[in-house]
């Protein structure tokens, strides 16, 4: 959340104007501090699942 670290900045991407319309409308949300604390709690049960990287992907390092 851009709320906890100043240099986490989303980059949305779309290709309709309505779409950039609302996601510059966003940038006048403000959360309290207790819709923040109730967020991150929420947020702390989401188990990741997955792999980072395609086993293609550049990325991917061998071990």
């Amino acid at each position: 959340m851009q709320a906890q670290k100043s240099w986490i900045v989303p980059i949305p991407g779309t290709t309709k104007i309505h779409r950039l319309e609302e996601n510059i409308g966003s940038t006048v949300i403000e959360f309290t501090p207790e819709e923040l604390e109730e967020i991150q709690k929420e947020v702390s049960k989401i188990e990741p699942s997955g792999d980072r990287y395609s086993e293609g992907s550049a990325k991917t390092i061998d071990r």
